[in-house]
């Protein structure tokens, strides 16, 4: 038993004790079950939010009007939720009023049946009111009850489908995925954030392929990615890319995805050929995309800023799309530009996804092989030495302040970098013999 369930199961117990019905609750169920060991430890209870913060020493009211109260114990923190039913939901996300009941009321107001089930944490008992552990048995992810009305509740139930069934390998139940169909052009009503935030969970937690495949095949890719959903059918060269279209290499790329990764890395590796359908053309024969990359970095800035990612996560993803094709240059760069590359930040993300692209298309990976030796050869000293002269270096050789400082530091670090120059003394002397005060 893993200190974070033990934790918990005191926690049912303390309610237990004070007289209330208390389980684990959905996700942890569900994943036990699957052999999988869970994240977080849930609890659904009788007793009433008030009553959970009187008993527990720690506790933040994260949603008391929803019945929610997290109880931190030993810096763990655990979601109890009171048994409810909901009222109408007016704007497809939240409940207009909550009712706090019985344990059958609240399996019949959550999402899919794999999500609806309880364990006696004691006895390991589950309690299943709606079918939940059939559909676990049979891989299937379904709605509770109508699922037209699930989704309407919550339209991001629908990302939530797709992402469960890629995650655990699942498919997805045809009346729920009827009402998927059906309800797909209204995923937009959708908070933007909270999209971002499952499809950022949709491309780290694994099977990102399939993830993506049934968001094609339910149609939310065209409305929630319609950049990426343009990407089927755009031809490639055969000799550079013999797994198809650009969504073939795509999904291929995706496939090698592995769980668990950076969101920049993620969403970069997504969109790193997202300018090509905007790009596309023909020279004599051969079929050309040029300028993809810039183009791309510009669109996957916008997609990343319309999903509501951070600056960081967005000005990384611009780095790799705007990037991902540069090592192919690196052999014949200049040694101060291979440099400034491999020492680059950011650069790590950039070679993971170099690699994945060559591995998704012509297996060419002896650009990757050469970036990865000249790094390690070189050293982190030799990629980022120390500065040889600073601003008042310069001034107090007789250069005025402005501008023109900063390319002649630049031109210092480039010599230096190329191996021209090494010391103090020899900074200055390139500096009177290349500088001049005036540009």
């Amino acid at each position: 038993m893993t200190e974070r369930r033990r934790l918990a199961a005191d926690v049912v117990g303390r309610l237990r004790v004070a007289g209330h019905e208390a389980y684990f609750a959905g996700g942890c169920v569900r994943d036990r079950l699957l052999g999988r060991e869970p994240l977080d430890w849930d609890v659904a209870t009788s007793a009433p939010p008030e009553t959970v913060r009187r008993l527990f020493r720690r506790t933040v009211p994260v949603g008391v009007q929803f019945g929610v109260v997290l109880v931190i114990e030993r810096g763990c923190r655990f979601e109890v939720a009171t048994f409810r039913s909901d009222e109408a939901y007016v704007d497809g996300r939240r409940p207009s009023a909550v009712h706090f009941g019985t344990l059958p009321d609240d399996a019949a107001r959550r999402d899919f049946t794999i999500n609806a089930l309880y364990e006696d944490p004691e006895s390991g008992a589950v309690h299943d009111l709606v079918g939940g552990v059939a559909d676990l048995r049979a891989g299937v992810i379904r709605a509770i009850g109508d699922p037209h009305a699930r989704i309407a509740e919550d339209r991001l139930r629908m990302l939530r489908a797709v992402r469960f069934a890629a995650r655990l390998g699942f498919r997805i139940d045809a009346d729920t995925r009827a009402a998927i169909v059906a309800a797909a052009p209204t995923v937009p009503d959708i908070a933007a954030e909270r999209i971002g935030d499952e499809i950022v969970k949709l491309l780290s937690e694994g099977n990102a392929r399939r993830g993506f495949e049934l968001l094609a095949d339910t149609t939310l890719l065209d409305v929630v990615l319609p950049e990426v959903a343009r990407m089927r059918g755009v031809e490639q060269s055969p000799d550079f890319h013999p797994e198809g279209d650009v969504w073939a290499h795509t999904l291929l790329l995706l496939d090698q995805l592995p769980a668990g990764a950076p969101p920049a890395l993620a969403l970069g590796a997504l969109l790193h050929d997202v300018g090509k359908p905007l790009r596309a053309g023909r020279n004599g024969g051969r079929i050309t995309f040029y300028g993809h990359e810039a183009v791309g970095a510009e669109l996957a800035v916008a997609i990343c800023q319309r999903l509501r990612r951070s600056r960081e996560t967005w000005e990384r993803v611009e780095y790799l799309v705007r990037n991902h094709l540069r090592l192919l240059n690196a052999p014949a760069m200049r040694l101060a530009t291979l440099k400034k590359m491999l020492a680059g930040d950011g650069f790590d993300e950039l070679l993971r996804l170099a690699r994945l692209d060559a591995l998704a298309s012509s297996h060419e990976l002896r650009f990757v092989l050469f970036c990865e030796r000249r790094k390690d050869e070189l050293g982190a000293t030799a990629l980022r030495p120390p500065r040889l002269l600073g601003g008042t270096d310069l001034i107090a050789m007789g250069y005025a302040p402005g501008p023109r400082l900063g390319e002649i530091l630049r031109a210092i670090e480039d010599a230096q970098l190329d191996g021209t120059i090494a010391t103090r003394e020899e900074a200055q002397a390139f500096v009177r013999e290349h500088c001049s005060p005036t540009s």
